[in-house]
């Protein structure tokens, strides 16, 4: 028998190289599968487009753990926020004191005095005129019709004029007295007579003077009125009464006198030709005119302003 004959392999015959190397990249192949597989286990598979297109799939809304805690202490936080939006929370709100408005108080506007009328205003004149002299100066006045009487006799002195019968005061107790020498003089002594009624004229201020005109202007008006002249007019021929008194010179020593008959002049005649009013002033003496002068400088001033 042959060596060809024989139809049953070998049993310990070595496998081949080749046979070898197909072996070792089938199991390399295996390792590489089971790899991949393991690995899409772990990832999401891929998303079908046009299942995604014909489905809608509601979104799960993500459910977050709220802690109620610090909610209600934000919405507490946020109310105050909102009741005060012009206070900022990191700084701590002062509260001003709240000042209640006083009511203002109103002036008290004053009483309007209702005058009397001309023929019964000697009682309210006397009364008012009373407040600010004493009871020794009143005894000077004439309270008998004042109004009237006052008025003539300013208008009279404003001409220059003595209007005797409408005297506002009394005359003096003394009479005119003179020393006779060489000359004749006024006795110093006569001037004493008038200075009752110049303090009778400084105690009351250049305000109380003004107010107690000003006081009873309608009544005064009312009087001038009725002896023919324009009421209203009567602040002129006040201050020219004022000023006729005001331009007497004052003499600076004894002035010597003329009699005649039962009378006295004045033996200059500078002097003499002084208007009747003037005259009058003169007669006080030159302390008394310069006391009397200086309260009627300034009560002419205040009428004027």
């Amino acid at each position: 028998m042959s060596e060809h004959s024989s139809a049953e392999p070998r049993t310990n015959k070595k496998p081949s190289n080749s046979h070898l190397l197909l072996a070792a990249i089938a199991v390399v192949a295996l390792i590489i599968v089971a790899v991949f597989v393991l690995a899409n286990k772990e990832s999401k598979p891929a998303e079908n487009t046009k299942f995604r297109q014909d489905v809608v799939v509601p979104e799960e809304t993500p459910k977050t753990v709220v802690n109620t805690a610090r909610t209600e202490a934000k919405s507490q936080q946020e109310e105050r926020i909102v009741e005060s939006p012009e206070v900022e929370t990191s700084e701590p709100v002062i509260e001003e004191p709240v000042v209640t408005e006083q009511p203002v108080a109103r002036p008290v506007e004053p009483v309007e005095t209702v005058l009397p009328t001309l023929d019964d205003s000697d009682t309210s004149v006397r009364d008012s005129v009373a407040n600010y002299l004493s009871k020794q100066a009143m005894e000077l006045l004439v309270t008998e019709d004042m109004v009237r009487r006052s008025v003539v006799f300013i208008d009279n002195l404003a001409q220059g004029k003595i209007a005797k019968k409408h005297y506002p005061v009394s005359k003096p107790a003394d009479n005119f007295m003179v020393i006779e020498d060489d000359i004749i003089v006024t006795d110093p002594n006569s001037f004493e007579r008038y200075t009752p009624y110049v303090n009778m004229l400084n105690s009351m201020s250049t305000a109380q003077l003004v107010r107690l005109y000003e006081q009873y202007k309608p009544l005064i008006n009312e009087a001038y009125e009725e002896i023919g002249y324009n009421g209203s007019e009567f602040d002129y021929t006040l201050q020219e009464a004022l000023g006729e008194l005001l331009e007497t010179p004052i003499p600076e020593s004894s002035l010597p006198l003329i009699q005649e008959s039962v009378t006295y002049k004045y033996a200059y005649a500078e002097w003499e030709q002084l208007s009747d009013a003037q005259k009058l002033f003169l007669r006080m003496g030159p302390e008394n005119m310069k006391k009397a002068k200086k309260r009627l400088q300034a009560f002419q001033r205040a009428l004027a302003n």
